[in-house]
């Protein structure tokens, strides 16, 4: 893959999706990481300044962007010492697809205390599996009942816990994204871990929450599912982000059921292996 290839083309003001920004989905349908990482980086650019840090993004997720021009505008809703508060909104053919809003957050001294964490962290590949890259690749992915790190999802569908371990593409061409952006766009894959079940995933994702107490360090992220609940066709999930220097978020996601148009794994894998040989 071409280190200099993104999700968009940047055409005056607005962004043209290239082709590997369609979902599984739908083919016309643009994929969650590249809207989540379009909203996210016009949020950092406009609004992360005077050592202000983003902490927390919502994306939602309401509507398919198509695969043709859009555009990001961005509002700051407030502007304090410590707290500063802004939104986005993605706009196809003159309609709101995408919102999101961020807030950012001063950083100070650790109050003092002992508080309570999960005992197990995550851990990453090992780097001789997972080698540090300037490319983007294919998703890694680890599950409970696989003992071993693989790119073939079809070695994961089974009902145990999820993990993968990313290098997100860039969000527009010839731009290498923030580390904001890049958590942004690893953690939309937050539905992919937590509601991959035995036989696909069923569930597609309306939004995005995620809360960040440092940045990520490099350009591998690695999410590990904490949970999964689903009743009626609606599911909530929620995942921890990690890297090579440990845990340094949270991300939760509500889904709803999209069944008739279930991704399987086998299809996954045909993806991956028909993009494995474009490159060749």
């Amino acid at each position: 893959m071409d280190s200099s290839h993104g999700y968009f083309a940047v055409d005056g003001r607005g962004f043209t999706p290239n082709r590997m920004a369609a979902s599984q989905w739908s083919a016309d349908q643009v994929v969650g990481p590249a809207l989540c990482g379009l909203l996210a980086r016009a949020l950092d650019n406009e609004h992360a300044t005077d050592g202000f840090v983003p902490v927390r993004l919502t994306v939602d997720l309401f509507k398919p962007a198509r695969m043709h021009e859009l555009s990001v505008s961005t509002t700051r809703v407030r502007n304090g010492k410590r707290i500063r508060l802004a939104d986005a909104v993605v706009t196809q053919d003159g309609e709101p697809a995408a919102r999101a809003s961020v807030v950012f957050l001063q950083p100070s001294e650790q109050p003092p205390g002992e508080i309570w964490t999960r005992d197990q962290q995550p851990v990453p590949p090992s780097l001789e599996v997972a080698p540090p890259s300037d490319l983007p690749t294919a998703p890694l992915w680890h599950s409970d009942d696989s003992a071993h790190w693989s790119r073939v999802p079809s070695e994961h569908e089974n009902g145990s816990r999820k993990r993968s371990w990313q290098h997100p593409v860039n969000v527009v061409d010839g731009e290498r994204p923030s580390p904001f952006v890049v958590a942004a766009m690893a953690a939309e894959q937050t539905s992919m871990v937590t509601n991959w079940s035995s036989a696909g995933v069923g569930f597609i994702n309306t939004d995005l929450t995620l809360a960040l107490v440092r940045m990520p360090e490099g350009a591998d992220i690695g999410l590990e599912a904490d949970n999964h609940l689903s009743r009626n066709g609606i599911a909530a999930g929620t995942a921890t982000l990690f890297d090579r220097h440990g845990a340094f978020g949270s991300a939760m996601i509500t889904a709803v059921s999209n069944a008739a148009r279930q991704i399987t794994a086998s299809h996954l894998d045909g993806v991956i292996a028909s993009a494995n040989g474009a490159r060749r």
